[in-house]
């Protein structure tokens, strides 16, 4: 691979055929038709053995594709004392055996401010996400931990809140669903090559130009209302700029990973492929 980005899905692109389906599957048909990342879809329970997992683990490595793992939905950093553990349990067991499947990224939303001020929510995030690297560490687990950027104003999840969480703690790092920060404000902004450049600009101030090589994408079209978001939809169905998102991303010399969570994911994902080519000038 000679691209400065690897394109993928969240979760099993749609047409993995039947056999041998299931994670496996997903890998080796994303491969066979030209996509070399997955993130494993964990959003609803962690329920996986470790020979899947070291099943996964194989073909991932046979295939050139690379594997990260999108933690159950049900986390909250700012849940309250009787709910926490259980939040803290699917982060550990997505970490645990996301490591086993050869995931190097484990993707979680970070929660809700449940109407408090995000600096004071941050208080207890932070030593909260901390605790949960130091056990993984402990357990010798080297998975980076990434806050998604949510799409909706009410949650835990602006670009500086997951950038305050990278700052503090190392081995976290944000995922940047760059439709949510597009839904986000609830007013189409977060949608221009100089928006997009000053989201960029705040990422290598906060963590490095480093950090910009090893990103982690989602990305899709997305319907809004001023609440932020409703549900994705296909790139060319939304009003999202993919063409300045990609040019911000190559001017700021970025690389890593773009996952596709659009209703027609591979499609959408191959397309964005071409485009990241044609914008960047380089080839497979």
């Amino acid at each position: 691979m000679t691209l400065s980005f690897r394109f993928g899905t969240v979760g099993a692109p749609t047409k993995t055929p039947k056999k041998p389906g299931g994670s496996v599957g997903a890998v080796l048909f994303s491969s066979e038709i030209g996509l070399h990342a997955l993130e494993l879809g964990w959003v609803r329970s962690v329920r996986v053995s470790e020979e899947t997992c070291a099943a996964i683990k194989a073909a991932a490595g046979d295939a050139d594709v690379q594997v990260s793992v999108h933690a159950p939905y049900f986390i909250n950093l700012n849940a309250d004392g009787e709910e926490w553990p259980k939040s803290r349990q699917r982060l550990m067991d997505a970490a645990h055996f996301g490591n086993l499947a050869g995931a190097t990224d484990i993707i979680f939303h970070p929660g809700s401010y449940f109407g408090n001020d995000p600096a004071d929510v941050l208080k207890v995030a932070i030593p909260r996400l901390r605790a949960c690297v130091e056990e993984l560490r402990a357990a010798d687990n080297p998975v980076s931990l990434r806050p998604e950027t949510m799409g909706k104003s009410a949650m835990l999840g602006s670009l500086d809140d997951t950038l305050k969480m990278a700052e503090a703690i190392p081995g976290v790092e944000p995922c940047l669903d760059f439709a949510h920060l597009h839904a986000r404000p609830g007013d189409g902004s977060m949608n221009t090559f100089e928006e997009w450049s000053q989201a960029l600009q705040a990422y290598q101030a906060s963590l490095g130009k480093d950090a910009l090589k090893r990103l982690h994408i989602h990305m899709s079209g997305i319907e809004y209302s001023d609440k932020g978001e409703r549900n994705h939809l296909p790139i060319a169905e939304a009003d999202i700029d993919l063409e300045a998102l990609l040019r911000a991303l190559h001017e700021f010399d970025c690389g890593g990973r773009i996952l596709c969570e659009s209703p027609i994911m591979e499609e959408d994902a191959l397309n964005m492929k071409q485009a990241w080519m044609k914008r960047s000038g380089e080839k497979e």
